[in-house]
């Protein structure tokens, strides 16, 4: 599902009424959570939280004109995804967050190499989620990104 969207407020009107709550809390959510110089846009057609040109000037190694991505939202065909770029890139915390899942969730966790996907809505947790974001700061970000991701 795409959504042609300029801004997240845009994105989320246009949602199907059933996906509007979840996504527009999974979107406070990010945004109360998450450390600061994270910067929150349209990205890949879906609400992004990346770091700006301002703070990471070289931007993202398969585009240097996009900011460096870090999560992103979106409402996808058969399930609300959260992407997180750090999951992918630190073993750590793609360990910690598996571990911790359970523990708020009793479906089994539904998993990518960076997507989180929750085909029932009612079942996002929220408070882990947040736990999530708070993990990882912009310094973090970079240096792992550099360090694991980055083609020289």
């Amino acid at each position: 599902m795409t959504i042609d969207a300029n801004t997240p407020d845009e994105y989320i009107e246009k949602l199907p009424e059933d996906r509007k709550e979840a996504v527009s809390k999974l979107r406070e959510t990010v945004k109360k959570k998450l450390p600061a110089g994270f910067e929150e846009c349209i990205n890949y057609k879906m609400i992004g939280y990346v770091v700006p040109h301002s703070l990471y000037p070289d931007g993202y190694h398969c585009d240097p004109k996009l900011p460096l991505p870090f999560i992103n939202i979106a409402s996808q065909k058969n399930f609300v995804a959260l992407y997180h770029s750090g999951i992918y890139a630190d073993k750590d915390l793609h360990d910690w967050f598996v571990q911790e899942y359970p523990k708020h969730v009793k479906t089994k966790l539904d998993m990518g190499k960076s997507c989180i996907r929750f085909k029932n809505v009612n079942t996002i947790p929220y408070e882990l989620i947040g736990e999530l974001c708070q993990k990882m700061t912009v310094e973090n970000w970079i240096n792992l990104y550099e360090k694991n991701i980055k083609k020289s």
